[in-house]
C-alpha cells in the first residue's frame, strides 16, 4: 500500500542518515524539532494570554439576587469592565448552599470568560457538610484575589432579657437545648458561627435555619428566635434604630462602627474570632498568565476610593493580594470547619 511504502522510504532515509551522520545527529535533530513544536505552542498561549480579553466575561454569583454577594459582585464588576475595558455579564446560579453557581464556575471552559465570586459555605464548609458534591474546592477551583472579609454580630431582640453574652450562656446552661438562633441556612456563617460559640462555651442550642439571611432576620425581629449572629450590613440598621441589641462581635478587635460592643476574645472566648467572606475565583487549569492579568485589575479596583468605601461601611475589611494568598486562607479556613462540623455533628 501507498502507507507501507511511504513508511519503507522513511525508513530507508533515516538509515541513510543515520550512517551519514550518526545517530547522536539524528536524536538532536529530533529534539530541535520538538522544542521548535513546543517553542511556538507557548508562543501561540502566550499571544492568547497578551490578548485576554478581547470579548465580554462573564461573572456567577452562587446566590440570588439583592444579597450581600450579588450586590458586591456587581459593584466590583462594574469598576473591573473599565479596567478591562469589556462588558462584564453577571449570573445568579443559586442554590444548594451555594454548590450550584460554584459548580459552574469549576466546570467551565478554564479561558477566563467565566469567572465568579467564591464564598465561604461553598469553598471552606460545604465540603464536610454535604456528602456528594459536583466539584472538589481545592482541585477544581482557580483562586484570584480576596475581595472581602468581615465579622458577625451576636444580636438579640430589643425586648430580649438577654442584656450580655453571660445572660445567654447562663440561661442555656440552666435549661440545655432550649434557647433558639436561626441562620439564612445550614453552613452559613450564621449557623457556623453559633455552633462554634456553643461548642467553645458547652451550651446547647437549637438552630433554626431559615431559607435566607432576610427571612432568618424577619423572625428575629418578630422575636419568634431568641438570638443570631448576623452578618454586619444587616445587623448594623436595626442596631442603630434600636430594634436589636448587639451582644458581642466576632472579630479579634472592636469594630469602629459598633466600639461600645465587645469581642467574644474579651468575653473569654479566644477561638471565636469569625469572618466571613469572598472572593473571585476561575475554573482550574486558567492559564496563570490570565490569572495574573485579573488579579492585578481587580487590585486596582479594591484601591478605588468608592469601593473601599463600599466594603468598610459595613465594618468589612478590605481583601486583595496575590492568588496565594487566597488559597492559602480557603485551605486553613477549609480545616477549620471541617473540624466543627465533625464536632457539631
Amino acid at each position: 500500500s501507498k502507507f507501507h511504502l511511504a513508511q519503507k522510504i522513511e525508513n530507508y532515509c533515516t538509515i541513510s542518515l543515520e550512517i551519514k551522520l550518526g545517530i547522536g545527529v539524528i536524536k538532536q535533530l529530533k529534539l530541535i524539532s520538538i522544542f521548535a513544536i513546543l517553542g511556538y505552542s507557548l508562543s501561540i498561549y502566550a499571544q492568547t494570554a497578551n490578548q485576554y480579553p478581547n470579548k465580554p466575561i462573564t461573572l456567577i454569583v452562587p446566590y440570588g439576587a439583592g444579597g450581600s454577594s450579588d450586590s458586591r459582585t456587581r459593584q466590583v464588576g462594574q469598576l473591573l469592565s473599565i479596567e478591562l475595558g469589556q462588558p462584564i455579564i453577571v449570573e445568579n446560579k443559586a442554590g444548594a448552599g451555594g454548590n450550584i453557581g460554584t459548580e459552574f464556575i469549576a466546570k467551565a471552559k478554564p479561558d477566563g470568560y467565566t469567572i465568579g465570586m467564591g464564598n465561604f459555605a461553598p469553598l471552606s464548609v460545604n465540603k464536610a457538610l454535604f456528602k456528594k458534591m459536583g466539584f472538589d474546592p481545592e482541585k477544581d477551583i482557580a483562586p484570584i484575589i480576596l475581595i472581602e472579609k468581615g465579622p458577625l454580630v451576636l444580636t438579640v431582640p430589643i425586648k430580649s432579657p438577654y442584656k450580655n453574652v453571660n445572660d445567654v450562656v447562663a440561661a442555656a446552661k440552666a435549661k440545655p437545648g432550649t434557647l433558639t438562633f436561626s441562620s439564612g441556612g445550614i453552613g452559613g456563617s450564621h449557623h457556623l458561627s453559633a455552633e462554634l460559640f456553643k461548642q467553645n462555651a458547652g451550651i446547647d442550642m437549637i438552630h433554626v435555619p431559615y431559607k435566607s439571611g432576610a427571612a432568618a432576620t424577619t423572625d428575629l425581629l418578630a422575636g419568634n428566635v431568641d438570638m443570631m449572629f448576623e452578618q454586619m450590613y444587616s445587623a448594623l440598621p436595626n442596631i442603630n434604630s434600636n430594634k436589636l441589641r448587639a451582644l458581642a462581635i466576632t472579630s479579634a478587635k472592636r469594630s469602629p462602627l459598633l466600639p461600645n460592643v465587645q469581642t467574644l476574645v474579651e468575653l473569654g472566648y479566644p477561638k471565636v474570632v469569625i469572618q466571613n467572606w469572598q472572593g473571585f475565583i476561575a475554573p482550574a487549569g486558567t492559564p496563570k498568565e490570565i490569572i495574573t492579568k485579573l488579579n492585578k485589575a481587580l487590585n486596582k479596583v479594591l484601591l478605588d476610593p468608592s469601593m473601599r468605601e463600599k466594603i468598610t461601611s459595613q465594618s468589612n475589611e478590605v481583601g486583595g493580594g496575590t492568588p496565594e494568598e487566597f488559597a492559602s486562607l480557603i485551605k486553613s479556613e477549609s480545616a477549620k470547619w471541617s473540624a466543627v462540623v465533625k464536632t457539631a455533628n
